[in-house]
């Protein structure tokens, strides 16, 4: 006798997409891996979307719909999605990105490992033809890697994912890794603005596992679009969050590479002089508790060739 299919919650949390949710949910209702349930929150939708949600949730029983009395902000609707799942593993799916049909099918396997945490796949950015537009994440070759590589190749900015949408984990890893707060000195509320809670989620995964596993084909596809996150945040926003978040990851767990992010986060106040309107003037200002702030020239070099080669080398 086979051993039963492990339960796969594919988690969307969505906010005024009613133009867009129809075709992420097709997505996940297409998966080949058939033991699947589909957790929706909407996020007290004003547009519409709660209807096409309804509409599915009718015809499809593995789809299960919940929606918030009032907006939650964005983190705290993730969380709801992850506290109504009840799966084994759990597929992250923003309301305006697709998956591939053999997605589970084609990551899944490698969580039977229980070294590896976490397991993405290249990642296609696109705006209206999910065929067509630029790779991302596509780090080598199909297989397990070093956990080491990645949260090392983050902080060099070797093209790692920051968003969760290209991975599948394990549920209980989103219960506990997936934070609502980032703590920091400068009063932003990653709660509302949800720019480095999805990294925090990868860093933290990693350093919990010794391993991660890669899927090289393009399985994963984001759309680009006025309303997205990354797109609708200007100037140096997005990228300070990030290091913000990187920089509470290796004060706290890894702390070993603070001299190694102190040169990024130095090269960061160099391009952004904005960042002061975020309450950001100096390295210090990225920590809580860390009071070193001298930076690795060589790891510098290292990071700004890697820049350098892939804005006119394309490698």
């Amino acid at each position: 006798m086979e051993a039963p299919m492990n339960l796969v919650s594919i988690l969307i949390p969505v906010y005024n997409r009613k133009n867009m949710i129809l075709d992420t949910l097709s997505s996940a209702r297409a998966q080949t891996y058939e033991n699947i349930e589909i957790i929706v929150v909407d996020n007290a939708s004003t547009d519409g979307t709660w209807e096409v949600i309804s509409e599915i949730a009718g015809m499809d029983r593995r789809v299960k719909a919940f929606r918030n009395e009032s907006n939650l902000g964005p983190v705290r609707n993730w969380l709801r999605c992850v506290e109504e799942a009840t799966g084994t593993y759990a597929k992250i799916l923003w309301s305006d990105d697709l998956i591939a049909p053999d997605y589970l099918e084609s990551t899944l396997p490698f969580l039977d490992d229980s070294d590896v945490g976490f397991v993405f796949t290249a990642t296609r950015v696109f705006d209206e033809n999910p065929l067509i537009g630029e790779l991302y994440h596509s780090i080598g070759a199909t297989g397990i890697y070093d956990s080491e590589r990645f949260i090392e190749g983050d902080l060099r900015g070797e093209g790692y994912p920051v968003s969760p949408g290209c991975a599948l984990f394990r549920l209980q890893d989103l219960r506990s890794s997936l934070l609502l707060h980032v703590p920091n000195s400068i009063g932003s509320d990653f709660s509302m603005h949800a720019i480095g809670n999805d990294l925090l989620l990868f860093l933290l995964v990693a350093h919990k596992y010794p391993k991660f596993a890669f899927v090289s084909r393009v399985l994963s596809f984001f759309r680009a679009h006025a309303g997205s996150i990354s797109i609708s945040s200007k100037n140096s926003k997005l990228p300070l969050h990030y290091n913000v978040a990187r920089a509470y990851f290796v004060e706290h767990y890894r702390p070993d590479l603070i001299s190694k992010l102190n040169g990024r986060l130095y090269l960061h106040l160099l391009r952004f002089p904005d960042s002061k309107d975020f309450g950001v003037s100096d390295v210090s200002n990225f920590y809580t508790i860390n009071k070193f702030y001298s930076f690795s020239r060589i790891w510098l070099l290292l990071f700004v060739g890697r820049k350098i080669c892939k804005r006119y080398l394309g490698v």
